[in-house]
């Protein structure tokens, strides 16, 4: 059972698309129909399997660790949100900006993590080519 769910997690993030995909699906069919809704969840719970999925994908292909930048360049998205919600209005609430703060995140990390998949492909093939 435990190297099932070692696999399992091992897929996902090694593939957090599938992650969206399957949690999307099943999001969709326990709320009949709610196309934004689970898109939106879909995009919460990938987002998770996307911070590990960029950081081990950069770590194999460049043989460097980068958990600290990743969490680094999380905090400062974060803040920098947090002070746009801050003089945007001066009372903030924290549930719907930590909502924002998480699929801003989902974007930074789909974005990043489309790069280094384009990049590793394009390094695999000089690879073989040379």
């Amino acid at each position: 059972m435990k190297l099932v769910l070692t696999y399992i997690f091992g897929t996902l993030i090694l593939l957090p698309m599938t992650a969206f995909i399957i949690s999307f699906f099943l999001f969709r069919k326990y709320l009949k129909k709610q196309a934004d809704s689970s898109f939106s969840l879909a995009a919460d719970i990938t987002t998770f399997f996307l911070f590990f999925s960029v950081t081990l994908s950069i770590a194999t292909l460049w043989n460097s660790t980068i958990s600290i930048v990743a969490v680094v360049i999380s905090i400062l998205i974060a803040m920098l949100m947090t002070y746009k919600e801050w003089k945007r209005k001066k009372e903030i609430k924290v549930f719907p900006l930590l909502r924002r703060i998480w699929r801003m995140q989902f974007l930074y990390l789909i974005f990043i993590y489309t790069i280094v998949w384009i990049v590793g492909i394009i390094q695999s093939i000089i690879f073989f080519i040379t």
